[in-house]
């Protein structure tokens, strides 16, 4: 059996595709999964980037392809009343359903359903305590114990060379993005592709150039 680390943001669409198409993804293989929610804009911010969201051309088309993406898989997707949003509170809820900075599926679904279906403001004060009421914390969202998981999670990550989300991890090997869950089946599966030394080989292509950053 394999495990799988499935690090999301709710605030990602390609985060609630990527959960949603999993199991059909995966269907008929032998895995687990952890679910383990961090702020994708502590990735950013690591790495020197802006969100997809924050370049305007980009921002209309990422909700034109998220769109088109839930459609052709038959997936339920509205976009929320405005987007992007504060994620915190909903990455605290749902990390105090959990332990150890990992939640289980059910969490991971109701709250990506709160973001994802309905069309309404993922952050509304009165959805959030509705939503905090169906889940049931056992800890206390605003808890220094569940921030201090929520940093752990993001910094696990960051050493793992990760730089956004959805990225699932297996056997130390990351697959980024809803399209990589082709390439994980195929990993988990043993395709002979990963054992060619491709995988290794892409990671030592020197770069031509270096772009200078903007001051």
């Amino acid at each position: 059996m394999k495990r799988i680390t499935f690090y999301l943001d709710f605030i990602s669409p390609y985060a609630y595709l990527a959960f949603e198409q999993l199991p059909q993804a995966l269907q008929g293989l032998s895995y687990s999964v952890d679910y383990k929610p961090l702020l994708f804009a502590g990735l950013l911010k690591h790495h020197g980037q802006l969100g997809p969201a924050e370049i305007r051309p980009k921002r209309d088309w990422t909700y034109r392809q998220v769109l088109w993406l839930a459609a052709r898989h038959g997936i339920d997707l509205q976009m929320p009343q405005a987007h992007p949003f504060n994620p915190l509170p909903l990455l605290r809820l749902a990390l105090a359903c959990g332990n150890a900075g990992k939640i289980n599926r059910f969490v991971a679904e109701t709250v990506f359903r709160h973001v994802w279906r309905g069309g309404a403001d993922a952050g509304d004060a009165s959805r959030l305590a509705g939503l905090t009421q169906i889940l049931a914390p056992v800890r206390d969202p605003a808890s220094d114990e569940v921030k201090d998981e929520l940093k752990a999670n993001a910094e696990e990550a960051i050493a793992l060379g990760l730089f956004g989300v959805p990225s699932m991890v297996v056997d130390g090997k990351l697959f980024w993005g809803f399209d990589a869950l082709p390439m994980l089946r195929e990993f988990i599966e043993g395709n002979a592709w990963f054992a060619s030394g491709a995988w290794e080989q892409s990671a030592a292509v020197p770069a031509g150039i270096r772009r200078n950053p903007k001051k």
